[in-house]
């Protein structure tokens, strides 16, 4: 019997539904020699520190570093049954197909369980990017061998217990260590989510320490041959920031007074050059987080969760968890079939359909730039919109939008800069002229603020201008301002800064490998790390913002810099790049880093942390002091009397939730 292990109860459906598989069992679909089951997420997971030894149970700094000499999983309470169900099943089989999804995570679900049954048959591995039926008959007629995607285990696996052995050993150390200083709250350490809010603490600091300074600024409006622009004053370089901004109030004035009484401003110089702006790719997950919290309102979790149901649900889009825009040049040979299909979903898009090049091949097609996934982009077959809900089509509808501009031109127009004088005082215009709308026809142009200080109306269209033409001076408009510190993070502007650290990284080489893995976290879990800092209370949510609470700071400034820094995340990545490779073993990389969590507990074991302690609120039921508690959603606040008094309240109550970084630092 040929056994399919899929990762998801949906996904198990589809690929049986091809496979004619249609005998509904318990956890499974039964074929003709063919059963398909399914995992749900992960059925096993990694042990907790008790279930190695029962004194774990209470947290003592005598018993760090804890570091297990055989690694354990456990059955998740909450899916066991069907663990139980595919257990039986692979004890049956003849051969496994490995069906998960197609990367490291996917492949740690499935061989997790094949190791812990005892399994020893062959092993074909099943790599699906797209869940509709065309797809998934291509991927079943190219199996890849069981040895092609088993270093993937290794790598996950090594990642997973690293990452285990410093959220044990360094938050039960931590929070030890703060309980010494009279803090009653769990410090949550982890090798992503720990540099992540670190993220926010600076710029909530940054944001903190900020003193706005005055400036001035003068728009003129000029008019000739009866056509109006908006010039903009360029003060002189000795009363200007580095940012070109007038520092000086009475320069301003006396430059507004002269150029009120001048009349006329005089045309320098014209210089127009012609921009060519290439398509967008198409979108990988961070990209499209970032893009729909911007322009949707959306959180990263939200739109994760709204790609993943156009993926496995509606059979819309292409795999989610993708950490390239990029997509194979095999695929082109798909495009036709994918523009037919999108006609047949929306017919309305056939004038814009007309338009496009489908023999176009643009800088997305490039197979040098696609590893395990490729751009998320739409699948094959059609798509009944009306079952998609208002979020889910708005979505969809962006992810076919930068499908769609790579079979359109480029977006061209003419910047003309115009250089003029008005008694004395140097003025800029700007103007913009659309040559070729181009890929702008399916992706308007983004709606951002202008630099302060900036021209106005960089998008007017200026009159016919040329050197020694004279041009009627209209209002002149000066304007006290202020500079603005930096804004919050969004949500999607975080996920952008998880992608983009290797900026704060020196080392060229680690750099270099940061931008090569796009940053910390993966694709899969960057909205489960800003999700799960939310819940613990390190992240205060302020409309789209989201800003570090008193815990985040009284973390951060705990650990040591090495757990903060990405650089280790690096570092990591060239180790697990080794381990794919073949250059290094799973148990070589683990001996490293028990080696080095058991020297920073060493070496923090007798520190004394300065923490600020906030008052904490009281008990809704007895009135005495509460602490604060961590469950499976999060933090929240405990009676102290407990068990004596089980009043609870929200973290919401809390000083992790009131706390922000202007209050303390």
């Amino acid at each position: 019997m040929r056994v399919y292990l899929c990762e998801k109860p949906s996904q198990g459906k589809d690929i049986a539904r091809v496979l004619g598989a249609r005998q509904r069992g318990s956890g499974c679909y039964n074929g003709s020699g063919v059963v398909v089951t399914w995992c749900i997420g992960h059925l096993v997971e990694a042990a907790q520190p008790e279930s190695y030894d029962e004194g774990y149970k209470r947290w003592t700094l005598e018993q760090l570093p804890i570091i297990p000499e055989q690694w354990h999983v456990e059955a998740k309470p909450s899916t066991a049954p069907q663990l139980k169900i595919v257990k039986q099943l692979v004890g049956k089989a003849a051969e496994i197909i490995i069906a998960t999804d197609a990367d490291r995570e996917g492949e740690m679900i499935a061989r997790e369980i094949l190791d812990l049954c005892g399994y020893r048959g062959p092993i074909q591995r099943l790599w699906l990017s797209a869940l509709n039926d065309a797809s998934i008959r291509k991927a079943l007629g190219a199996l890849k061998p069981s040895a092609e995607t088993l270093p993937l285990y290794y790598s996950a696996l090594a990642r997973s217990r690293a990452d285990w052995l410093i959220g044990m050993n360094l938050s039960r150390l931590f929070t030890l260590l703060g309980r010494q200083s009279g803090y009653r709250g769990v410090l949550s350490v982890g090798r992503v989510q720990t540099p992540t809010l670190k993220l926010v603490v600076d710029r909530d600091r940054e944001i903190a320490r900020f003193m706005s300074v005055p400036y001035w600024t003068i728009g003129i409006t000029l008019s000739t041959g009866g056509q109006s622009f908006v010039a903009s004053w360029m003060p002189p370089r000795s009363c200007t920031d580095d940012a070109g901004r007038c520092l000086q109030q009475s320069v301003a004035q006396n430059a507004e007074q002269r150029m009120r009484g001048a009349g006329t401003a005089l045309v320098r110089s014209v210089d127009t050059e012609r921009v060519r702006e290439g398509a967008p790719l198409p979108f990988d997950l961070g990209t499209l987080q970032e893009v729909c919290s911007r322009q949707l309102g959306l959180d990263v979790q939200e739109t994760l969760d709204i790609a993943q149901a156009l993926y496995e649900t509606h059979k819309a889009t292409t795999y989610p968890r993708s950490d390239s825009g990029y997509l194979p040049e095999s695929m082109l040979a798909e495009v036709p079939t994918v523009l037919d299909s999108l006609l047949k979903t929306d017919p309305g898009l056939r004038p814009l359909l007309d338009q496009l090049d489908r023999t176009q091949r643009s800088r997305a097609w490039d197979d040098s730039k696609v590893s395990a996934h490729h751009g998320i982009i739409p699948t094959l077959e059609p798509v009944d919109l009306t079952a998609l809900n208002q979020k889910e089509l708005a979505v969809y509808r962006l992810i076919r939008a930068h499908y769609l501009a790579q079979f359109l031109p480029a977006h061209e127009f003419d910047r003309t800069t115009v250089q003029l004088t008005c008694a004395d005082q140097e003025l800029q215009a700007i103007g913009k002229l659309v040559a070729i709308v181009g890929w702008r026809a399916v992706l308007a142009a983004p709606k951002t603020e202008e630099d302060e200080g900036a021209a106005p109306s960089r998008s007017q269209t200026l009159p016919a201008l040329h050197a020694g033409v004279s041009c009627t001076v209209g209002a002149v408009d000066l304007k006290a301002m202020k500079t603005l510190p930096p804004k919050p993070y969004t949500q999607g502007e975080l996920v952008k800064a998880m992608k983009g650290v290797a900026k704060l990284v020196t080392d060229p080489r680690l750099k270099q490998k940061l931008k090569d893995t796009t940053g910390i976290g993966t694709e899969a879990t960057r909205a489960g790390i800003i999700s799960g800092l939310v819940g613990r209370g390190y992240l205060v949510k302020k409309g789209r913002a989201v800003c570090a609470s008193e815990a985040a700071f009284t973390l951060i400034d705990a650990v040591p810099a090495a757990i903060v820094d990405p650089a280790t995340t690096a570092i990591w990545e060239q180790a697990l790049d080794m381990i794919e490779g073949g250059q290094m073993t799973l148990d070589d990389f683990l001996a490293r880093q028990s080696a080095w969590v058991g020297q920073l507990v060493q070496h923090y074991r007798g520190t004394k942390l300065a923490i600020t302690l906030p008052p904490t609120p009281a008990c809704p039921k007895c009135g005495a002091p509460t602490r604060e508690r961590m469950s499976k959603t999060g933090a929240f606040w405990s009676c102290s009397r407990y068990p004596e008094c089980t009043g609870t309240l929200p973290a919401e109550t809390g000083p992790a939730k009131r706390g922000g970084a202007g209050k303390r630092r």
